[in-house]
């Protein structure tokens, strides 16, 4: 299996910026897309943006503007860079990758968005 190891998470003040990380390793695979996703208390995980091997781009409505999804295909890592973070964005936030052999999630970051 793809295993995804995420890091970059932690406490920013509203305004602030994070950079998250998730770099993928295993046995040998083909990425197809990569997303980053997100669960705030209390409710149910969401999309937050994806790319794929492509570099196609997709982004939630909420989140166009402020946050920047990329990838590093040589190093098998994609990245999430947040900027303006308001106290809303304060979630779990888990990197996951479709691959040819399906769909691998890690095991996510806690982003918290506090003054």
């Amino acid at each position: 299996q793809v295993q995804l190891v995420e890091s970059g998470g932690g406490l920013v003040q509203p305004g602030g910026s994070l950079r998250l990380s998730c770099a993928a390793s295993g046995r040998s695979f083909v990425i197809y897309a990569w997303g980053w996703y997100r669960q705030a208390p209390g409710k149910q995980r969401e999309l937050v943006a994806t790319i794929t091997i492509g570099g196609d781009l997709n982004y939630a409505d909420f989140v166009k503007g402020r946050f920047t999804i990329s990838r590093d295909i040589r190093k098998n890592t994609v990245y999430l860079q947040m900027n303006s973070l308001k106290p809303e964005d304060t979630a779990v936030y888990y990197c996951n990758v479709n691959s040819h052999i399906g769909v691998n999630w890690g095991q996510g970051t806690q982003v918290t968005v506090s003054s």
